[in-house]
């Protein structure tokens, strides 16, 4: 039964901080002057000590220069984080880039160019 409790504290953890990290980075993003990004999910860790920041930016091709400013900021928004959420011990922060919705748009563009069918060619 504790390996179930710890899954869901995991779980409601996850979900606090990616509602806080979402507001933290915007403000970072404003202050810095860094590309515009926003947070799309947060692993944790079981013991808590590390977490996964998922982020998409507005405009992929600035998603490295977003990457190297928020890692730049880690400690920061990390602080910060600590004042907003009421934890004895606050994850490590590792920002990642989430590409699925670049790779989303890329399959759709894909899908879009195939010739619809029937225009295909009838030679087979």
């Amino acid at each position: 039964m504790a390996t179930k409790k710890s899954f869901h504290r995991t779980d409601r953890i996850s979900a606090q901080l990616r509602r806080d990290l979402g507001t933290l980075v915007h403000n970072t993003v404003r202050e810095h002057g860094l590309p515009s990004v926003s947070v799309s999910d947060v692993e944790v860790t079981r013991d808590l000590a590390h977490a996964k920041v998922f982020f998409t930016a507005l405009d992929p091709s600035r998603a490295k220069e977003a990457l190297k400013g928020l890692q730049e900021q880690a400690r920061e928004i990390r602080f910060q984080l600590a004042h907003a959420m009421k934890l004895r011990h606050v994850p490590e922060l590792h920002f990642l880039y989430d590409d699925s919705v670049d790779r989303g748009e890329r399959i759709e563009q894909l899908l879009r160019d195939l010739p619809p069918a029937g225009e295909e060619d009838d030679a087979s």
